[in-house]
């Protein structure tokens, strides 16, 4: 039975660190040996660790592990901790003298949220991956999703956070897992006539209009929605590549503004090894349940009711 976490796709392990007090934290993804991943980062601020492995022209197609995080570049360090961990239960890429684990990261800015300096470091990382379990996982504002907010344009933000959601069509099952830290906000569908007409003007309005205790240059630079994308079909990493480029059409669908200059809005995808047999589609019907999967993540983080496909 789905339950519209990441864990929907077996063998996929999750576990988080909670800062609720500093509002931060991290979310780390154990994946099975055999996984092959890439992804596909859109706007203008990154903030990534091993990202550029991902691209299909690379030597490396496998992962051992992916680190979601708070704390801005900052918080890029805790993968140091999920390497820890990848060693101790020897995973990793396996060289001439010894195995190197792939941990891809991407983090969130969240530092004007509860504390700017407290951040998820290499003991929480290494927390969160002995943590990863099978059985389900937390959302809202929790782990990555801690200090996440959305709706910063309008100079009214409000709580982002940690979502997720399961689509299947036959024995194809594309689980999304989404950090939703946004300059937008969360929107349902698509946009009218009215508010296609007048886009420009009321970018420009909004913009003026921010707080004066926000220079309009750091609001509009402290974005970003970041998310794992993983299914049970097998898949070549260009065809995972294809997925992420997909799954970016989600973010686009559910946030209003996206992919802007500040914004390092990044997604991984994860073709998970089933343990029974090979699963195989056409990757294009598998394109369009990434879509919809992080579409639904990105409005679960946010409180929105998500039905879970039959």
């Amino acid at each position: 039975m789905l339950t519209d976490r990441l864990t929907d796709v077996e063998g996929v392990r999750v576990g988080q660190w909670t800062d609720s007090t500093a509002k931060t934290g991290c979310t780390v993804i154990v994946v099975p040996p055999g996984t092959i991943a890439s992804g596909e980062v859109r706007g203008g601020a990154p903030g990534t660790r091993e990202f550029d492995l991902l691209d299909p022209t690379r030597m490396v197609e496998t992962i051992d592990a992916v680190l979601l995080c708070g704390g801005s570049a900052f918080g890029l360090a805790a993968a140091d901790g999920v390497v820890r961990w990848c060693e101790e239960n020897e995973r990793g890429h396996l060289t001439a003298h010894g195995r190197v684990p792939i941990v891809v990261g991407a983090v969130i800015y969240d530092l004007g949220v509860g504390s700017s300096t407290v951040r998820p470091g290499p003991t929480e990382g290494y927390q969160a991956a002995t943590d990863a379990a099978t059985d389900s996982h937390d959302v809202g504002l929790v782990g990555a999703g801690t200090g996440a907010t959305v709706n910063k344009l309008s100079g009214s933000p409000r709580p982002g956070g940690l979502g997720s959601a399961t689509v299947a069509s036959g024995d194809v099952i594309v689980s999304a897992l989404m950090v939703v830290n946004s300059l937008g906000d969360v929107v349902d569908g698509p946009l009218t006539d009215a508010s296609l007409r007048d886009l420009v003007p009321e970018l420009q309005a909004r913009l003026a209009s921010l707080p004066q205790r926000t220079n309009r240059e750091g609001a509009v630079r402290t974005n970003t929605t970041i998310g794992v994308l993983a299914t049970n079909a097998t898949l070549s990493k260009l065809e995972c590549f294809l997925l992420a480029q997909s799954g970016h059409d989600g973010i686009a669908r559910a946030i209003w503004p996206a992919h802007l200059s500040g914004d390092g809005d990044a997604l991984i995808v994860l073709s998970v090894p089933s343990n029974d047999r090979p699963i195989h589609a056409p990757i294009d019907a598998i394109r369009a349940l990434s879509v919809e999967a992080v579409a639904r993540a990105i409005r679960a983080a946010c409180g929105a009711t998500v039905a879970i496909a039959p």
